[in-house]
């Protein structure tokens, strides 16, 4: 009798661990990031544009806006920062990997997909990976389990050739050949992928990163026709075009979701990688095949542009949406995409965080409005590096033939960087400076675009 009821009691516990097992997989988030591609600050309309952008309007209808969030100057350091935690300048990615070149994260470094994995999350990137530019250093060797998209930073979007002509399309680290534009395709592909998933227990990690609006643009007749009494330059009118046909697409996304139900635990993260491009004037790119761009996207009334240091280049748009969890609003606190991996990490109920992560944990702010310890924020482009201690920002360029140059701004009594006030506070920039060079010295040694290291 004994024993049967000690089998009976080694079952019933056995049940409830599995319940309970079960039960904590479902109480944890979907997880969706969707990133745009040089994106201006003031190319949304929830942020007064002309361009018209709904779906991304009602996003930040129901979750919150981060106002201050700080990203990289160009798009492969972003990419790597948000998949590490970490400055990308300590992996030696400070520019847009291009070209021929061999750079990729290094192996040594967990991302935030292999992390996820190891909490049962499935996951698929569909887009731009920029992070190495050969299948073997593409997105299955860090982490995803399913991938489709491009490898490069730029395409053409019909063809989905690099500029120099390099292919890049690919499903799995296999080169494909398709017809269609590339932001219809990768929305496409996403839903296919979450129309496969039968088990809807299962946790899954979905990154999108749509090419739009970056360079070339080629966009259909019905995008471009609502822009061309608006705006008077033709290539602003084919990149609201672009940013009209990326929100579009997103709503399919949303939709999507909210029929199969899969919005009701699940984290929606919306950022661009960097501000927006002044102009593109391609020359033998795309052997000739493209105008000039003399006017893309507008980060007004932040100052400058992409590759830059100041707020028009690395403060971009950002909303995090968690059903019931997130309120609506704006978020003023100083937040770094570094911070988005332990942040992502504590929402999963992750036990611990890689060693070599830099970010901080930000869930209570973005969930209970609560203010953040100052704390430093490194950003460094190829031009130039700053270091951010709210609310002051020290920047340094550097150059092979001039001195080096500081500016300091006060980010809360001038936002748009108009009055540089190094002279008058010789004390905050006495206090920054060891901390900026502190993190420069910090960076991988092996960083050279022929600038003074």
């Amino acid at each position: 009798m004994k024993i049967l009821l000690s089998i009976t009691l080694f079952f019933l516990l056995g049940c409830f661990s599995c319940k309970k097992q079960s039960s904590e997989e479902h109480s944890k988030p979907n997880i969706i990031v969707i990133i745009a591609d040089d994106a201006g600050w003031s190319d949304f309309s929830f942020h007064n544009s002309k361009i018209k952008t709904p779906n991304i309007d009602a996003l930040t209808e129901k979750g919150l806006q981060l106002n201050r969030f700080y990203v990289n100057p160009t798009c492969s350091p972003s990419r790597a920062s948000f998949f590490t935690g970490r400055p990308a300048s300590r992996m030696g990615i400070v520019a847009p990997i291009s070209g021929k070149s061999k750079l990729s994260l290094p192996d040594s470094v967990t991302t935030l997909p292999q992390l996820l994995k190891k909490k049962g999350y499935k996951t698929a990137l569909f887009g731009k990976w920029h992070l190495g530019l050969n299948p073997e250093n593409g997105p299955k060797k860090y982490g995803f389990d399913y991938s489709y998209g491009f490898l490069h930073g730029q395409i053409d979007q019909y063809t989905h050739k690099y500029k120099n002509g390099d292919q890049s399309w690919h499903r799995n680290g296999n080169f494909i050949e398709e017809k269609g534009h590339t932001t219809d395709l990768i929305t496409n592909e996403t839903i296919k992928w979450l129309d496969s998933i039968e088990d809807t227990s299962k946790n899954f990690f979905v990154q999108i990163a749509y090419s739009a609006p970056h360079f070339p643009l080629q966009e259909e007749e019905h995008w471009k026709a609502p822009y061309k009494d608006v705006f008077k330059n033709q290539s602003r009118v084919d990149y609201a075009a672009s940013m009209a046909h990326m929100d579009d697409a997103i709503g399919k996304i949303f939709t999507h979701l909210k029929e199969k139900q899969l919005d009701e635990n699940t984290i929606i993260l919306f950022f661009s990688d960097n501000g927006a491009m002044e102009n593109w004037y391609p020359k033998e790119q795309y052997n000739g095949k493209f105008d000039d761009h003399p006017e893309l996207g507008k980060n007004l009334p932040l100052r400058d542009w992409k590759t830059s240091n100041y707020e028009g280049a690395i403060r971009t748009p950002a909303i995090v949406y968690w059903k019931d969890h997130t309120s609506n609003g704006i978020n003023n606190e100083y937040i770094s995409v570094i911070d988005m991996m332990p942040t992502l990490a504590k929402f999963i109920g992750a036990e611990s965080i890689p060693n070599t992560v830099e970010g901080i944990d930000v869930s209570n702010a973005i969930l209970n409005n609560q203010t953040l310890i100052d704390r430093e924020i490194y950003v460094r482009g190829h031009r130039q590096e700053s270091i951010i201690v709210k609310p002051w920002k020290l920047i340094r360029t550097r150059s092979l033939d001039g001195p080096i140059k500081h500016e300091l701004y006060n980010l809360d009594t001038d936002p748009f960087e108009k009055n540089n006030v190094l002279e008058q506070h010789p004390d905050i920039f006495a206090e920054l400076e060891p901390k900026l060079i502190h993190q420069f010295n910090k960076d991988s040694k092996t960083v050279n675009l022929g600038l003074p290291q």
